[in-house]
């Protein structure tokens, strides 16, 4: 039998993978129940997240962000970790024409400094912190009606500021991640982002 040929085929264009510098600016999370996060100076990290966090877990129950699932299905947790940027919070704040959005407000657990357009940061980046934690970036955190309520309550600008927040904050929400390697992050401590290779793919 003859050796079978396989078709020939064209790469799309990759976009190398690259490394950035970043330093952790503040680190948060919740006590008890409650949706809104505090302002901490440490934060420990295990493979289930944040211990005691409303966030943490190995699994989750699906919501809105999941129809394909009926609610409430358990699932994997890849929402452990809330990562913004006090560049886009601000830009987000301007749109909104509010004076500021602090990352408690809306859940956030790390602020993070350094990198231009963090939300944007493709899934499966890894963050290698200074301490040795290693995080990893499930993608972009779409923004919702809940977070703009809660940012209604602090700011001010009542449904406006509700509703708006939605549009303002697209692709400008942060990311959410998950822990690959645990330990303990601090405040102040600087970190690596390794994006790995980029490519669209074209079926």
């Amino acid at each position: 039998m003859g050796q079978t040929m396989l078709p020939g085929f064209e790469l799309p264009q990759i976009t190398p993978a690259r490394r950035l510098k970043g330093t952790v600016a503040g680190l948060y999370r919740t006590f008890g129940a409650g949706f809104e996060t505090h302002a901490v100076e440490t934060l420990a990290l295990g493979f289930d997240g944040i211990a005691g966090d409303v966030h943490g877990g190995g699994t989750r129950r699906s919501g809105g962000r999941e129809p394909w699932y009926e609610r409430g299905t358990e699932i994997r947790n890849e929402r452990q970790l809330s990562i913004l940027s006090p560049d886009e919070l601000a830009a987000v704040a301007k749109a909104l024409g509010i004076a500021e959005i602090r990352p408690e407000w809306i859940g956030g657990n790390l602020l993070v400094e350094g990198i231009a357009q963090l939300s944007l940061l493709p899934p499966r980046t890894l963050l290698f912190f200074e301490s040795g934690v290693t995080v990893k970036v499930d993608g972009d955190n779409g923004p919702c009606r809940f977070a703009g309520r809660a940012v209604a309550a602090k700011a001010g600008g009542g449904t406006d500021v509700e509703l708006g927040f939605v549009p303002a904050a697209k692709k400008r929400r942060g990311l959410v991640a998950w822990v690959e390697k645990p330990g303990t992050i601090r405040t102040g401590e600087s970190f690596e982002a390794r994006l790995p290779e980029q490519w669209i793919y074209g079926g």
